[in-house]
């Protein structure tokens, strides 16, 4: 449980996508760039394109509904200016026990732009919880055809360091099949997963 919940809080700051195509190959769904140029910090740029239009997209990442068809087993979403999107991904949990997860609404533009802040849980390593406040995911939403969205998300903050480079495996490895769930949600009405 422990690691799920890691696993999927992650999401606020996604990195990398494998997806499998019905031929059974794998098709990269994401590209994923880390930008390290600057000497003390990286910021991961993910990009992927979804075959549906982009209110579907927006209302997946932005209401109760939406959590909970792809992503958790209970959420509740104040959406607005400083508001919360809470989660708990435990099926037997509660909104507010020691196990919900809070992400800050920084600011968004609607079905535009969205900037998230994670307040980390000990399920975090300290040195994370210690660069908490420096830790944002702005995702930019984009309508390339009635029916195809374009999602680019920028994880800012991760410090350019041997610390932070040893969880992008683990980072990677959860938000796959976090990000499988919402394409195929997106795509085909119901996630790979369901928690």
């Amino acid at each position: 449980m422990k690691k799920r919940i890691f696993q999927l809080i992650v999401l606020c700051f996604p990195l990398i996508l494998i997806a499998q195509n019905t031929e059974g190959h794998k098709e990269k769904r994401v590209t994923s760039v880390i930008d390290s140029s600057q000497a003390n910090n990286m910021v991961l740029k993910q990009t992927f394109v979804v075959n549906v239009a982009l209110d579907s997209v927006w209302n997946a990442c932005t209401t109760k509904e939406g959590w909970e068809s792809w992503a958790t087993a209970k959420a509740e979403i104040d959406f607005k200016l400083n508001g919360l999107i809470k989660t708990n991904y435990n099926n037997d949990g509660e909104i507010g026990d020691d196990s919900t997860i809070y992400l800050h609404i920084i600011n968004y533009i609607p079905k535009t732009m969205l900037t998230l802040q994670a307040e980390l849980t000990k399920n975090f390593p300290k040195f994370m919880k210690a660069d908490e406040k420096d830790l944002y995911n702005m995702i930019l939403f984009e309508e390339i055809e009635p029916s195809k969205t374009k999602v680019t998300s920028y994880g800012i903050g991760y410090k350019n360091n041997k610390k932070y480079m040893s969880l992008m495996k683990f980072f990677i490895e959860g938000n796959e099949q976090s990000y499988l769930n919402l394409i195929s949600y997106l795509e085909s009405g119901k996630p790979s997963v369901k928690y």
